[in-house]
């Protein structure tokens, strides 16, 4: 495997397991890309170069679209509220919800109610 095929997947794995310790609580803080770039050992250079390659885009784009996926899957498959759901991602509410509907097109109540079954 191509290093900067290593990185991009071991960025990823990362991403994933951050969020899961967000939403579980074990961590309350979202990190920095700075803060991951150190936790995998590379610059923040390097992994942001690195990714633009590999995938075609910016590390954060990509950190943004798991923080959206995660947001789908509490408001469709927890009773929680939105604004719980946004405090537990590390967001205040009123900006989480121009942040979800930058990636989406609608708002998180609009989300939950059109695909909550």
């Amino acid at each position: 495997m191509k290093r900067g095929d290593e990185i991009t997947r071991t960025y990823f794995d990362f991403l994933d397991l951050h969020l899961a310790e967000i939403v579980s609580g074990e961590a309350t803080e979202m990190l920095t890309l700075n803060e991951i770039a150190s936790a995998l050992c590379v610059s923040h250079t390097h992994l942001t170069d690195t990714i633009q390659q590999t995938m075609g885009h910016h590390p954060c784009y990509f950190y943004d679209l798991k923080i959206v996926e995660q947001a789908k899957e509490m408001m469709l498959h927890t009773d929680r509220s939105i604004a719980d759901i946004a405090k537990r991602l590390t967001y205040d509410p009123s900006n989480f919800s121009k942040f979800f509907r930058k990636f989406t097109g609608q708002t998180p109540g609009a989300f939950r109610k059109l695909h909550k079954k």
